[in-house]
C-alpha cells in the first residue's frame, strides 16, 4: 500500500508552485521556518513551533530523506527530494533539492513487485480491448479490494514512474512501461 502525502511533499510542492527549486529549513526562536528558495531568493512558506507535531514530522521526513532521497509526485510530476543537513548559527538546517526524476529507459525492463506487475497488466489489457484507459472503480471490480486501495497502489506506481496519470482528468492513466515487460494477467 502506498503512502499518503507528508507535510513535506506539500511544502516541497508549495515551493513549486512558486517557482521555486528547493526549500530550506531553518530552526530560530523556538520554531523551524521553511522558506523557497530561488537562487538567492527566499519566501517564507511555513513556520511551525519546534514542539508541534508538525515540526517533529518535518524533521523526520528531512532526516529520513538525508538518508535516501525520496520520491514524491507533486504538481502531477515525479520529483526527487534530496536533502542536504548544513549547520546553521549551532542548529542543523536543511537544504532540500527538488528535482525531476529521470525518465525510466523504455529498452530495459523496470523494477516492480508481482502485485504491481498485475495491476500494470491489467491496465494495459484494459486499454488495449476499451480503446481508454481504466477508472479507479474498473480496478476495483477486477481486484476485489476497497476504494483506497485502488487510489494508493495508483499513486505508488506514478511515484515510481510506471505510469503517469493527467492531473483533473479521468481515465487518464497512461502506461510507462513497454508491454513486453509486464507479466501475464492472472
Amino acid at each position: 500500500m502506498g503512502r499518503p502525502t507528508t507535510l513535506f511533499e506539500g511544502l516541497c510542492g508549495h515551493a513549486l508552485s512558486l517557482g521555486a527549486e528547493m526549500i530550506e529549513v531553518e530552526y530560530k526562536d523556538g520554531r523551524e521556518w521553511v522558506f523557497a528558495r530561488t537562487g538567492n531568493i527566499g519566501v517564507g512558506i511555513a513556520d511551525y513551533p519546534s514542539s508541534s507535531a508538525d515540526a517533529e514530522e518535518l524533521l523526520e521526513s528531512l532526516s529520513s530523506a538525508g538518508k535516501k532521497p525520496i520520491r514524491a509526485v507533486l504538481n502531477g510530476q515525479v520529483y526527487l527530494l534530496k536533502v542536504r543537513t548544513f549547520d546553521s548559527f549551532g542548529e542543523d538546517a536543511y537544504e532540500v533539492r527538488i528535482n525531476k526524476a529521470p525518465k525510466l529507459d523504455p529498452s530495459s525492463p523496470p523494477s516492480f513487485t508481482a502485485k504491481q506487475g498485475q495491476y500494470l497488466a491489467f491496465i494495459h489489457h484494459y486499454t488495449k480491448t476499451h480503446r481508454r484507459a481504466p477508472a479507479e472503480t474498473d480496478l476495483q471490480r477486477y481486484f476485489h479490494v476497497s476504494p483506497p486501495s485502488i487510489h494508493e497502489m495508483i499513486k505508488t506506481l506514478e511515484r515510481n514512474s510506471l505510469i503517469e496519470r493527467t492531473l483533473g482528468q479521468a481515465r487518464s492513466i497512461r502506461l510507462l512501461v513497454q508491454p513486453e515487460h509486464l507479466p501475464p494477467l492472472e
